[in-house]
């Protein structure tokens, strides 16, 4: 990555060897750089399916959530804690770290903020879905609406920004104190940005081009019927198949793409509920792998569905990638 000099050297942190890589540290990542590694990493022949599943740990005060990883001369494992009381504290709900393993002898290279890594790879393998999912005739400026208030979604909104000439964007929330500080945020890059809440939300679906679903909502959002055929939605709130973003209705409607089929079917509540109401197959499902890598054509009718749960083989490909350019930007430094 190229360093930008208007930008306030970070200081250069070690423990036992390691690079200490902070959450300051990984926001001055590109998003494009996030995005660009994990398809190479893909069309490079890494695939998801053989990606090892998270594991979940009870606590007495909640759950720590395990994901290990490996490709090429890099493994890494991200933790995680998930503490409900928490959100009543004033106190983030998920907090953790990734630690990053490298070479043949497995030397212990880096400790990254899980969150910030976190919230830097999953709106990159959003952004990456959207790359490959939006249809050639909608290469103009986008609107853009993003249910959610938290850091997802204030990551994928300025993912599309940064990415696609963004027209509009609408925030849909139920915090409005929250919605209308996002909202505030997202206007200085000079896009218009418009608010409603969810009972309102029916023209910012059915006028979006992207929607994003960054909520922790247990049941869908929105009326499937409303999305544009040319639509492309993103559902990335839920990893858990009690819960879901969107309805049956546009699962019908939509070719859905899911990061790995194995991973849809143990955590995706917006993919397991349709298709034990026979909604949908199991073979109508589209892999993301073969999206990027052009072995599956989407056809050319409907919206388009992206379902993600986060896995750790992004953690690791993004977490790889944050450690190169730390180090380049570092070089030599003591």
């Amino acid at each position: 990555m190229n360093e930008d000099p208007s930008r306030t050297a970070l200081p250069v942190r070690r423990f036992a060897g390691m690079h200490l890589i902070s959450g300051e540290a990984v926001e001055e990542i590109p998003i494009r750089d996030a995005v660009d590694a994990l398809e190479i990493a893909l069309r490079g022949g890494l695939d998801p399916e053989q990606d090892t599943p998270r594991s979940r740990v009870a606590t007495q005060a909640g759950e720590l959530l395990v994901m290990p990883s490996t490709l090429g001369a890099f493994s890494g494992v991200k933790v995680l804690s998930n503490t409900p009381d928490n959100s009543h504290h004033g106190l983030p709900l998920i907090q953790g770290t990734f630690i990053l393993f490298e070479g043949p002898e497995q030397r212990a290279a880096a400790i990254i903020d899980g969150v910030a890594l976190t919230n830097l790879r999953t709106p990159a393998v959003s952004a990456l879905a959207v790359r490959h999912l939006l249809p050639g005739k909608a290469a103009g400026r986008l609107r853009l609406t993003v249910f959610g208030t938290g850091p997802q979604a204030r990551g994928h909104a300025e993912a599309m920004l940064a990415l696609h000439q963004v027209s509009e964007v609408w925030l849909v929330g139920r915090d409005s104190a929250r919605r209308d500080r996002l909202a505030v945020h997202l206007a200085d890059t000079g896009v218009p940005v418009r608010v409603s809440g969810p009972d309102e939300s029916a023209a910012a679906v059915a006028q979006a081009d992207i929607i994003c679903c960054c909520t922790s909502a247990p049941a869908p959002l929105f009326d499937g019927t409303l999305v544009k055929a040319e639509a492309v939605v993103v559902a990335i709130g839920s990893h858990s198949p009690r819960m879901r973003e969107v309805d049956d209705t546009l699962v019908n409607r939509a070719s859905v793409v899911v990061e790995s089929r194995a991973s849809a079917l143990r955590e995706a509540g917006d993919i397991v509920m349709p298709l034990a109401a026979g909604v949908v197959c199991e073979e109508d499902l589209y892999a993301l792998r073969d999206v990027v890598t052009g072995s599956a054509q989407l056809p050319t009718d409907g919206p388009r569905l992206f379902k993600g749960t986060g896995m750790p083989w992004q953690d690791l490909v993004v977490g790889a990638e944050i450690y190169r350019s730390y180090v380049a930007a570092h070089d030599g430094a003591p």
